[in-house]
């Protein structure tokens, strides 16, 4: 954790350089989610910089193998199910963001 009052205290420029721009979003995201005091933790910017590069080798991977994918209608019991989910999501984000 980051702390002026325990001596741990980075500046913004600190911070950015040891986790990276993406890895202090991640992080100060995380770091307000409750009524407690926001606190910044380096363990969630070490963490959401592993998560990063995981999903971007995840991209790269689908990318070399995107011939293998499948492709065609998109109409299987779970392709529906897909749909009707996100549907049901979109439906649910709409109503929070009308009142």
């Amino acid at each position: 954790q980051m702390s002026k009052s325990t001596g741990n205290f980075l500046t913004l420029t600190q911070a950015v350089d040891k986790f990276s721009a993406d890895g202090m979003r991640l992080a100060l995201a995380d770091a307000g989610d409750t009524v407690e005091d926001a606190n910044f933790v380096e363990a969630m910017a070490d963490a959401g910089i592993l998560r990063l590069y995981t999903w971007v080798e995840w991209v790269k991977e689908m990318i070399v193998n995107r011939d293998s994918l499948r492709s065609g209608p998109a109409n299987t019991f779970n392709d529906r199910v897909f749909a009707s989910e996100m549907s049901a999501g979109i439906m649910k984000t709409d109503q929070n963001y009308e009142k």
